[in-house]
C-alpha cells in the first residue's frame, strides 16, 4: 500500500523563510519551477549571510587556512570557519558549483584527495611541533573523506578523480565490514577499550559522499548492504576512539552503528535527526528501516495544521551543537518568530521527496 501525500506548505515557507529555502522548496521540493528561470536562479545570492561568507574567502582559496572548522556558537559573522563547513554551507544555500567562490576553492579540494605528504596540507589537524606520521595519517584520511564528500555533494560524482578517491575509501570500509573486526570492533589496550589501528568504520564524510553519488552507489551495491547492515546496528557503549601508533585518539567522525535509534536521541537533537534521515533518505536506507521510517512519520506528526513544523515540546527553535550538522542548519539568519520553523519544515518536505513520497504543495 503507497504511503500517503506529505502535504508541504511551500506558500507558508515563501511568506516566512530565507531567500535559500525559498529557493530549495520551489526547486529540490515541489520541482514546480525550473531553477534556471532568471528570477529563481539569483535568489540564492540575495541572502547577505551567503555574500558574507563568500567574500571572507581568502586568495588561496580557502577560508581562515582551516577546513573542518565551524564557527563558535559567539560567531556573528563565520568567523574561524573552514573550507570545507564554508563551501557546504554556500551548497546548502543553492549556490551553483561554478560560483566564483566554490571554483576557486576546488582546487585545494581536489588536491586534498590525493595521497599527499605535505604538512602544509593538513591545516588545522597538523601539529605544530614535530610530524607524528601516525597522527599525520589519520589527519589526511580525515580530510580526504571530507574533501570527497564536498566535492560530491558540489555535483562532481563523474570526475575521475572523486571516483577514485572513492573507491579507494568504500573499499577499505568494505574490506572492515567484511572482516571479523566489524563484529568485535574493540580491543583492550591498558584499561580501555579501543578501535584497533587497522579499523576502518564508514566516517559520517563517507556517508555524506555516497548521499551524493548515485551512480557510483549502484556500482558498489554489495558493499552498500553491508553498510546497511551496519548502520542498522545498535551502536556500542565504548565510544569511537583508536589507536594511532601510541596513541590513543577520539574518532567522533565514525560511525559505529545506528546515530538514530529511538525518540529520546531525535528529540534531544533534532536538526542531527533531520540530517541523519536526509542522508539516509539519499543513500536509499530510509525506506528499508522501519524505525527511522516511524521517527520521520513522527516528525510529520509534529506539523500543525498547515503543515508546519513545531518542536514536540516547547517553543525554542531547535538548536544542536554538533559540526557536522552546521553547514545544513539553520539556512536562516535569525531565528525569532516563525522563522524558528521554516528550517524543519522545508528539511521534512526534503526528506520525504527524497524517499519517494507524494509531494502536495499547499
Amino acid at each position: 500500500m503507497p504511503s500517503p501525500a506529505v502535504s508541504f506548505p511551500v506558500s507558508w515557507l515563501l511568506d516566512h523563510a530565507a531567500a535559500p529555502i525559498k529557493y530549495r522548496a520551489l526547486v529540490d521540493v515541489t520541482k514546480l519551477t525550473s531553477p534556471s528561470s532568471e528570477q529563481l536562479s539569483v535568489l540564492p545570492v540575495t541572502h547577505r549571510p551567503a555574500l558574507t561568507l563568500a567574500v571572507q574567502q581568502q586568495l588561496d582559496g580557502t577560508w581562515n587556512h582551516a577546513m573542518l572548522a565551524v564557527p563558535s556558537a559567539r560567531a556573528e559573522h563565520f568567523e574561524g570557519v573552514g573550507t570545507i563547513s564554508a563551501v557546504r554551507r554556500l551548497l546548502e544555500y543553492g549556490w551553483e558549483k561554478d560560483a566564483p567562490p566554490l571554483t576557486h576553492a576546488r582546487r585545494v579540494l581536489f588536491r586534498l584527495l590525493a595521497e599527499d605528504d605535505d604538512p602544509d596540507y593538513l591545516f588545522e589537524l597538523g601539529s605544530k611541533g614535530a610530524v607524528d606520521d601516525d597522527l599525520a595519517r589519520r589527519a589526511r584520511a580525515i580530510l580526504r573523506e571530507a574533501a570527497a564528500a564536498t566535492l560530491a555533494q558540489a555535483g562532481y560524482e563523474g570526475d575521475p578523480r572523486l571516483r577514485g578517491a572513492a573507491r579507494r575509501i568504500l573499499e577499505r570500509v568494505s574490506a572492515y565490514l567484511r572482516s571479523p573486526l566489524a563484529q568485535k570492533p574493540f580491543v583492550r589496550v591498558g584499561n580501555q577499550h579501543v578501535l584497533p589501528p587497522e579499523a576502518a568504520p564508514p566516517s559520517i564524510h563517507t556517508l555524506l559522499m555516497l548521499a551524493y553519488m548515485p551512480l557510483f552507489r549502484t556500482e558498489h551495491h554489495d558493499a552498500m548492504e553491508l553498510l546497511h547492515q551496519h548502520l542498522a546496528q545498535p551502536l556500542p557503549r565504548q565510544e569511537a576512539i583508536q589507536l594511532c601508533g601510541k596513541k590513543v585518539v577520539a574518532q567522533p567522525h565514525l560511525v559505529l552503528g545506528d546515530l538514530l535509534p529511538n525518540r529520546n536521541v531525535a528529540d534531544t537533537d533534532v536538526p542531527f535527526a533531520l540530517t541523519w534521515l536526509e542522508l539516509m533518505a539519499r543513500i536509499g536506507f530510509l525506506r528499508k528501516n522501519d524505525n527511522w521510517c516511524k521517527l520521520f512519520d513522527r516528525f510529520l506528526d509534529d506539523r500543525d495544521a498547515e503543515g508546519v513544523w513545531h518542536p514536540h515540546k516547547g517553543l525554542s527553535s531547535a538548536r544542536s551543537a554538533n559540526p557536522f550538522v552546521w553547514p545544513m542548519y539553520p539556512l536562516e539568519d535569525h531565528m525569532a518568530g516563525d522563522e524558528r520553523w521554516t528550517d524543519a519544515t522545508f528539511r521534512l518536505g526534503l526528506i520525504a521527496r527524497l524517499m519517494g513520497r507524494t509531494i502536495a504543495p499547499v
